[in-house]
């Protein structure tokens, strides 16, 4: 249910409608267009909405500004680095203030500052624009940004934990309690 309405049921343009303003997605391998900027990368969504140009460069320039990209929103994605073709694939589905985020490994190819750039900016889409955020990650510290996680192992839940008040600290602490249960194993974490 999104916005009180079973999106499985959606079809045809109503299904468009929702894939297009509703749900944004980070994809591990970026999936940007090789012919387009890093500028129309991020624009593209909005441009397909039918936003007005003005708006599309305020929208491209404040996301990109957020996630520190404004000095490369002018080169090709072959010009860039993985961190940065990731922060582009992430202004990219943040762009246009989804309700829902699905995000695999978001921050596997930046560094620590980018990932919390990326992940504060998934705090304040969670906290301020009440977007959900799925994001599959192997990773404790990106983990322990969620509210709730969901650990699988050998594709059955195996464990879950759900922040509450506690710090991001605290609740990373607990990430890494789970993790020991698993056996230390990472890669069967989620």
């Amino acid at each position: 249910m999104v916005h009180g309405e079973d999106i499985t049921k959606l079809k045809g343009n109503r299904l468009n409608k929702f894939r297009r303003e509703e749900l944004g997605f980070i994809f591990q391998d970026f999936n940007l267009l090789d012919t387009l900027t890093a500028y129309e990368n991020i624009a593209l969504a909005l441009t397909i909405g039918r936003v007005t140009p003005k708006e599309i460069d305020r929208r491209v320039k404040e996301i990109a500004q957020k996630l520190g990209i404004t000095d490369i929103l002018k080169k090709y994605p072959y010009q860039i680095s993985g961190g940065q073709k990731q922060r582009v694939a992430s202004a990219r589905a943040m762009i246009t203030n989804p309700k829902l985020v699905l995000a695999d490994e978001p921050t596997g190819a930046l560094d620590s500052k980018s990932a919390r750039q990326l992940l504060e900016n998934f705090e304040f889409l969670n906290k301020q624009l009440e977007a959900t955020i799925v994001m599959v990650t192997h990773d404790a510290f990106t983990a322990s940004y969620a509210h709730r996680i969901l650990f699988i192992k050998d594709g059955k839940v195996f464990n879950e934990i759900v922040k509450g008040n506690d710090t991001r600290k605290q609740f990373f602490e607990k990430i890494i309690e789970v993790q020991t249960l698993l056996g230390g194993d990472l890669n069967d974490v989620i």
